[in-house]
């Protein structure tokens, strides 16, 4: 689809500096800008860029004021990354605006389908599943007997979601993810470990985003809770029977182990390890490869190192660390110094 410079205006609320009826059809990156394209430019870093980029349309700051001659028209906003940010969501909309029901799926006689649905080659449905309405089921995409699937979600190729699981409205699941796999649970015993069944299930509320191949287990008993609002990046593992806390983000390769419980609004970095059955207080950063064995339970603190340290802490340890091998020296140093000579 084309659009104008004068359309594109008006839906960002902007002020158009140039050829109105331009026209693009797609969008770039402002360094690599080509004409019929549109970028943005917010950050002082890339604004040599603006001066030399072919872009047809460029949507900048009120502020900006150009040093030199351009060939782009500008749309000006109050906040040209936000104003970016809402065309891509519209172009994603319209980029993944697919409905109808492939001949090439299977559903289950006894599976409820709500309106307006996409399921694309090779998905399967089933037994007494409900989907809602507006929901976008891609290809080779697996949703178990007894599970829901609430309005507006998305699960994309691959997607897999095992039986007697809860989903909630407006989530997006990326290609590869698992819901509902069993928890790693296991008996020792003499002719060797026996598995525990793992008989819960797994409840994710409404707008959780899951980027691709995450892998949620099922609660041995009762549920595998990720609240509303929770965001994971890719290759995200969180255990059985553990619990993640509204609107907190997880970057990618973290894994959570059983029974751990993570509190609201934590922001926890890549290659984060948490022990089994920890509290995690609400509002706790982690930075990456932070190993935590131990409860968080003071809200607010940021964390560092393995294992766990608060940032202030470990920051004066990691000093101490750089400079040990002068320490050494300089002890080893002392002890010839004070070295007895022969008794007489």
């Amino acid at each position: 689809m084309k659009f104008t410079a004068k359309q594109i205006s008006e839906l960002v609320n902007g002020i158009v500096e140039g050829n109105p009826e331009i026209t693009i059809n797609k969008v770039s990156r402002i360094e690599e800008g080509k004409p019929g394209s549109i970028s943005f430019l917010s950050n002082p870093l890339y604004t040599h860029f603006i001066y030399t980029t072919e872009a047809s349309i460029i949507i900048v700051n009120k502020s900006f004021i150009p040093e030199h001659p351009l060939n782009s028209t500008l749309i000006r906003v109050d906040s040209a990354e936000v104003a970016f940010a809402k065309l891509l969501e519209l172009y994603n909309q319209i980029k993944d605006n697919k409905s109808g029901i492939s001949k090439q799926c299977v559903i289950a006689e006894s599976a409820k389908l709500g309106e307006n649905l996409y399921i694309g080659e090779f998905a399967v449905i089933g037994e007494n599943t409900d989907i809602g309405n507006n929901v976008k089921i891609y290809p080779q995409v697996y949703i178990g007997d007894n599970t829901s699937i609430g309005d507006n979600t998305i699960l994309y190729p691959g997607v897999k979601i095992y039986s007697d699981n809860i989903i909630g409205k407006n989530c997006i699941f990326h290609a590869g993810t698992v819901i509902g796999s069993d928890g790693f649970r296991f008996v020792p015993q003499n002719e060797g470990n026996k598995k525990i069944p793992q008989i819960g299930n797994v409840v994710i509320e409404d707008d959780v985003e899951m980027g691709a191949n995450c892998t949620i287990d099922r609660a041995t008993l009762g549920s595998t809770i990720i609240r509303k609002g929770v965001k994971f990046d890719n290759l995200i593992h969180v255990a059985h029977n553990c619990e993640v806390g509204e609107n907190t983000y997880i970057a990618a390769g973290t894994g959570i182990a059983g029974s751990t419980k993570v509190g609201k609004n934590c922001l926890i970095s890549g290659h984060v390890a948490m022990a089994p059955h920890l509290t995690i207080a609400d509002n706790t950063s982690m930075g990456g490869a932070t190993g935590v064995s131990k409860s968080l339970t003071i809200p607010g603190l940021s964390y560092l190192g393995s294992p766990a340290m608060e940032v202030s802490k470990f920051r004066k340890s990691i000093i101490y660390f750089r400079n040990f091998p002068k320490i050494v020296e300089r002890l080893e140093k002392l002890e010839k110094e004070r070295k007895p000579g022969p008794s007489i």
